[in-house]
């Protein structure tokens, strides 16, 4: 990984539509299993709230992030926990990061035929079909939390 940590803006299009994304959860409305995650700012202390799609790799839970290492990952390694909410229903986790590129392979996988007609582009050329070494080489810009969801 560089010096200066992968991140790639949302454009205007997807601000509104993970506006809606998140607005949608916090009324009770998940679309293919998005959530709101509520994660205490490192700075400020307050909670940033944000849409995400959390993953389930075999019987484990994960939050990974296509646009890389953005403010909510970056609250995540301090906070090491938060909030997932959809309507009435939240639920705290707390989170370790996954950090080893072969133990990211089979989730980002996953994770990319889950999602990748969303988050492709975030990806810059790999796919869910893509090789184990182009999957391998993209793993460092986008971090993956395993999850430990309280029920």
């Amino acid at each position: 990984m560089s010096s200066s940590p992968h991140y790639l803006e949302a454009g205007p299009i997807a601000l509104r539509f993970n506006r809606l994304v998140g607005w949608l959860a916090r009324h009770g409305v998940s679309l293919l299993g998005s959530a709101e995650l509520s994660v205490r700012g490192r700075k400020s202390g307050r909670m940033q709230r944000i849409p995400v799609n959390p993953h389930s790799h075999g019987a484990q839970r994960y939050l990974i992030s296509a646009r890389g290492h953005s403010q909510w990952v970056r609250n995540m390694r301090v906070a090491g926990g938060g909030e997932l909410r959809v309507g009435r229903k939240v639920r705290g986790f707390t989170a370790t990061e996954v950090t080893d590129a072969h133990e990211k392979l089979p989730v980002l996988r996953t994770y990319l035929e889950r999602w990748g007609w969303e988050v492709n582009q975030y990806f810059q050329g790999v796919t869910a079909k893509s090789s184990d070494e182009e999957i391998l080489a993209a793993a460092p810009d986008h971090p993956v939390f395993l999850i430990n969801v309280k029920e």
